[in-house]
Parts: structure tokens; C-alpha cells; sequence
């Protein structure tokens, strides 16, 4: 049995309806692909205070939890691990968004997000995503 690996995820989600996607830097595993910002969910760590820190780290951002709404969640298995990643949705928050790390970002309409390569436990966000936007 692998182990489980819990990451929480973001969808930003800006005024034009457009949905904030995250390239993995070089050096990191799945260099290259695109993700929804977020990161592994410390130990004691609720799932919303992950990403509030997370998003303050990777994008000089700051998200109230009340701005956090769950929207659906994912279950991968890897070949290493098993990851269980749950999946909000927010569309507030204070400052701008920043690539902090040197990682580059796009901001891309729901029915665009197909065209950017993800790791496979974030594809079947998308679908989730498209209908609600």
C-alpha cells in the first residue's frame, strides 16, 4: 500500500471568469505541467489554512477562509504515492497575484484549460470546473 499524499488546490477564479493555472519549475517533479496553485497540507493543518498559507508563499496573496468554497476533489494514485487533493474555489482575495517562486502563470478561460498540459490527478478537475464556470 502506498502512502497518501494530501495536497489542497485552488482554483483563483478572476473577474472575467477566468481560472489561474501554475507551471511546475524546473527541478520539481512534473516540471513543465500546469496546475492549480496549492500545496501538501502539513501535519495539523486544516486543508484552508494549507492554502492560505500556500497562496501567500507561491502568490503574495491573501485569502480569508469564508472565501474558500470546496468544489470537488481528486484521487490519484501514483506510482510512489497516493494523493487525495481537494479542490476550492476563490474568487476574493487581497493583493496581486504574484509569481512569487519564478514560476509562470496564466490566467485561462474554462474552456481553454484543456490546452494546457496537468498532471494526471488535475485533469479531471477540469470538467468539474468548465460547468460550474
Amino acid at each position: 500500500m502506498s502512502k497518501v499524499v494530501l495536497v489542497a488546490a485552488c482554483a483563483l477564479v478572476d473577474a472575467d471568469g477566468r481560472v489561474l493555472l501554475a507551471q511546475r519549475p524546473a527541478g520539481k517533479s512534473m516540471a513543465g505541467l500546469w496546475e492549480f496553485p496549492g500545496g501538501k497540507i502539513e501535519s495539523g493543518e486544516k486543508p484552508e489554512d494549507s492554502l492560505i498559507r500556500e497562496l501567500k508563499e507561491e502568490l503574495g496573496i491573501v485569502v480569508k477562509e469564508a472565501c474558500l468554497a470546496p468544489l470537488t476533489f481528486a484521487s490519484h494514485a501514483y506510482r510512489d504515492f497516493h494523493l487525495l487533493m481537494p479542490l476550492y474555489v476563490c474568487r476574493r482575495w487581497g493583493g496581486n497575484v504574484t509569481p512569487l517562486e519564478g514560476q509562470a502563470i496564466a490566467w485561462v478561460r474554462p474552456n481553454k484549460l484543456r490546452d494546457y498540459p496537468m498532471p494526471a490527478a488535475d485533469e479531471p478537475l477540469v470538467a468539474h470546473l468548465m460547468a460550474l464556470l
